[in-house]
């Protein structure tokens, strides 16, 4: 039987960047004329890319829309130098691998920003699967993309948790029937993940690593052939 896997966002749960969207989309918002205040962005920084700018430029057009997107990305990749890891982010998968579950990346970051990250990360050799938004039609939070990393890492969702930043993380994981695990790394306060519905919630990669065995993660390795 294929072992049990950890799905893992990437940012904002294992490098830090989610204020560097939030900087990028506002630049961006600020160059097609319209204000929207970092706080409002902060808040649906893991959101589809879509959903996102439906939310925050309702009366926008088609145009602006995707020009405000062009704009994030290259603004984003402007500061691609600054991305590094959260603290023990990489440990804190060799950890997991070393539990005998698979690491999966379940992501919904473009092609061109998810090469950024995985560079940054430098853990290929520990990595089963990756997704991107290449693979749904619409991300989180829908589950589809929980799906797509369900399927990939050959496992039945009891016999997988992920591990997100965000509100969004959480939905999709329930949809999906995975139990999630939050991190408060992306700037979500652990009253509101709770909310949401995490199992647990963790301060950064590292706080996790150190509870690890005792989390619904070390549940999951028991299960480890």
């Amino acid at each position: 039987m294929v072992n049990p896997a950890v799905l893992f966002d990437i940012d904002g749960t294992l490098v830090d960047t989610n204020y560097l969207h939030v900087h990028a989309w506002h630049r961006a918002f600020v160059e097609v004329g319209v204000q929207v205040e970092s706080w409002r962005i902060h808040h649906r920084i893991g959101m589809d890319g879509g959903s996102l700018l439906e939310e925050l430029l309702p009366d926008a057009s088609e145009d602006e829309k995707s020009r405000a997107k062009d704009l994030h990305t290259q603004y984003y990749q402007e500061s691609s130098g600054l991305i590094r890891p959260l603290a023990s982010g990489r440990k804190l998968l060799d950890a997991v691998a070393e539990l005998g579950l698979q690491v999966v990346l379940a992501t919904s970051a473009p092609e061109n920003e998810l090469a950024i990250l995985r560079d940054v990360l430098d853990e290929e050799d520990v990595v089963s699967a990756v997704t991107s938004s290449e693979d749904v039609e619409t991300a989180k939070p829908r589950p589809d993309i929980v799906a797509v990393a369900l399927e990939r890492a050959g496992v039945p969702a009891e016999r997988a948790v992920f591990v997100g930043d965000t509100v969004w993380d959480v939905r999709a994981a329930a949809r999906a029937g995975v139990e999630c695990i939050a991190l408060r790394s992306g700037g979500i306060g652990e009253r509101e993940l709770s909310a949401e519905g995490a199992v647990t919630v963790f301060d950064d990669p590292d706080d996790l690593r150190k509870g690890l065995r005792d989390s619904p993660i070390g549940k999951l390795a028991a299960l480890a052939n």
